[in-house]
């Protein structure tokens, strides 16, 4: 695949640890040094030094800022403050602090030399004569809020770290007799014939009778609860509420324009094909010469027949999201491509094909098929963003004194909603149905089902009283207030309502029940006398070919005894009956020698990670680890 993030590899990767910086692969994104100053009780001691509270607080903070991110305004802070959450954050923060005392122990340092080697080895941070961009080294750390210094340190300090995790990790060896026998489970086949069962059968044999819907009511009386709801109004300010009450004027958009002309600019574009004849970098000699024989015989052919460029590309190119388009990369700026494609593609008029051009990935032949010159966006292509910039700037600069404005107003009148959103031009929305505990499938822009909101409008002074709530933050910078209008107490579905869904279900329940008990009986004179009338067709089956079995009767297929044939297994199916399996015939199956590397690695990378497991569990041994329950157990200050 030719395309940005592949030819920008060393420098995605840069850019990447220093977004998640520092990592590491056993013990998450954190860094593995904290200050040992912090205040409050302490939680754990490690090699006679103290984790305090403050340090678990902070580790806790930055894992409910992940969670925030990950799932938005819907997530509930109050999850982090449990013991059970505590404690493998704290593990967390254990692990990392025995095992940079480990490297310190260990003396494991990087030097200047290899930690400049490892930054320079960055093609995106080399100019084009080779030397090394420190300019836009700086740049792209004072971006992520760092300096040079702080950035070494910390490289030093990760690479020293994964010394060491790799020296464990690379220790471990699987054995070959292991890795056989589990290539040997995965491929062994099964001849096996069904006899199913079918519930829907028995159905003409239930009788449900009102006593047995009866208990079946009361015994699964939650099952019918109605929750208690509300019907309730309420207001939202949000930058949107007020960017929709703001205009813009032309000369504003013409003045932003003006102001901004860069932002608006197009670097000159060029789109063009290639053919490429993959070779890897470190190939032999022989490797690579036969690759450029191959690129230069069809270079021979374009010279003659320049039309059949993209037939040629389909063809012979090994770059495979381009071939299947006739080689078509589509249109790309300045610094999209490895250097000497790009300087290649520049090079070249519209319709011309270059000599074959070497990179890193093999060997290029390039067509350019079209330009677009550099220039500026006209005005009427950009002017309806340039006034929704200008609104969220506007809003956003009113927001501050409005949210002021609608918190007092709802405080002051809390009678009603109508005096904001009067004062503000805000729209009153109804919402009805709301439940304590929310729907669970409604998006994050719908603030009534907001868990803060649903607290906040099910208070007694809001249902007693018919007060509106308070101000709620349910989002960056939107607010909301409500009240309610109508309240609905919990209360239960009367019998005749689900009686039908109730005869249905028990009807389910004894069909089924029947049709177990019936198979079970047959396993039972099968595994007596064998016989295979009623049986379905012989069918094989692996675990990698499992036909239309279901998961469950797999799994009893296949670690059913078969030292005696044929064997049969019962399995239940759900809702739906029940199932005799007769295993006739067991074989060997076909090797996959791909596929068994594969295992081979899954099973040595498990054990890579089972060994380090053990060796940090031997650390914090050694360091005389000890943790305070009580402290963990303690209601802690909300996390938020």
């Amino acid at each position: 695949m030719f395309e940005y993030i592949r030819t920008h590899q060393r420098l995605m990767q840069f850019l990447l640890l220093l977004i998640i910086f520092p990592s590491f692969a056993f013990f998450g994104i954190e860094s593995y040094t904290r200050s040992q100053a912090a205040a409050g009780a302490a939680v754990a001691t490690v090699g006679g030094q103290s984790v305090m509270q403050a340090e678990l607080d902070a580790a806790l903070r930055d894992q409910l800022e992940k969670f925030r991110q990950s799932y938005g305004a819907q997530f509930d802070p109050k999850l982090m403050n449990t013991p059970e959450v505590k404690q493998n954050v704290l593990d967390e923060i254990i692990s990392r602090k025995v095992v940079a005392s480990e490297v310190k122990n260990n003396k494991l340092f990087i030097t200047d030399h290899i930690l400049q080697q490892a930054i320079m080895a960055n093609p995106g941070l080399l100019k084009a004569d080779g030397s090394f961009d420190s300019e836009k080294y700086k740049n792209i750390l004072a971006s992520r809020g760092m300096t040079p210094a702080m950035y070494e340190q910390s490289l030093r300090q990760d690479m020293a770290l994964q010394q060491l995790i790799d020296s464990v990790q690379n220790t471990n060896i699987v054995p070959k007799a292991v890795a056989e026998r589990i290539a040997l489970i995965g491929e062994q086949e099964r001849e096996v014939q069904a006899l199913t069962f079918k519930a829907s059968d028995f159905v003409s044999q239930v009788k449900v009778t009102d006593e047995m819907v009866k208990a079946f009511y009361d015994k699964n009386a939650a099952q019918f609860e109605i929750p208690e709801s509300i019907k309730a109004q309420y207001v939202v300010l949000s930058n949107d509420a007020l960017a929709d009450q703001i205009s813009v004027t032309d000369a504003e958009v013409q003045d932003f324009y003006k102001n901004n002309a860069k932002a608006y600019s197009v670097d000159e574009q060029r789109r063009a094909s290639h053919i490429l004849i993959a070779v890897a970098k470190d190939a032999s000699a022989a490797d690579k010469a036969k690759a450029k024989a191959k690129a230069d015989g069809l270079l021979v052919d374009l010279r003659k027949n320049p039309a059949a460029f993209a037939k040629l590309a389909k063809e012979n190119s090994q770059d495979p999201v381009s071939a299947e388009r006739g080689g078509d990369l589509d249109f790309f700026g300045k610094g999209a491509m490895v250097k000497p494609f790009e300087d290649a593609a520049f090079k070249l008029n519209k319709g011309e094909i270059s000599d074959v051009v070497q990179s890193d990935f093999g060997y290029h032949i390039i067509e350019v098929t079209d330009i677009k010159a550099a220039g500026i966006k006209p005005l009427d292509d950009v002017k309806a963003q340039i006034a929704a910039d200008i609104k969220k700037q506007k809003a956003s600069k009113a927001y501050a004194e409005a949210a002021e404005t609608f918190g007092n107003t709802v405080y002051e009148q809390s009678d009603s909603l109508k005096a904001v959103a009067d004062k503000l031009k805000l729209k009153i929305e109804t919402a009805d149905n709301l439940t304590r505990q929310g729907n669970p499938g409604a998006p994050a822009t719908m603030f009534a089902n907001n868990p803060k909101f649903l607290k906040a409008i099910f208070a007694d002074d809001v249902v007693k009283k018919k007060h509106n709530t308070e101000a709620i933050e349910v989002a960056p910078n939107t607010l909301i207030a409500g009240r309610m209008l109508e309240y609905k107490s919990a209360s239960k579905r009367p019998l005749e309502e689900v009686k039908a869904m109730i005869v249905a279900r028990l009807t389910q329940t004894e069909a089924n029940d029947l049709a177990e008990k019936e198979g079970k009986a047959k396993l039972a004179a099968l595994k007596q006398t064998d016989a295979t009338t009623g049986f379905s067709d012989v069918k094989v089956v692996s675990r990698a070919k499992q036909e239309d079995v279901s998961p469950q009767a797999m799994a009893q297929i296949m670690k059913a005894d078969t030292q005696k044939l044929p064997s049969f297994v019962g399995v239940a199916l759900g809702n739906t009956g029940y199932a005799i399996y007769r295993i006739s015939k067991v074989n060997a199956g076909k090797a996959d020698p791909a596929k068994r590397a594969a295992e081979a690695q899954q099973v040595s990378n498990l054990l890579a990670q089972q060994e380090l497991a053990n060796y940090v569990e031997v650390l914090k041994k050694k360091a005389k680890v000890t943790v305070n329950k009580s402290a963990l157990e303690a209601p802690a200050q909300p996390v938020q």
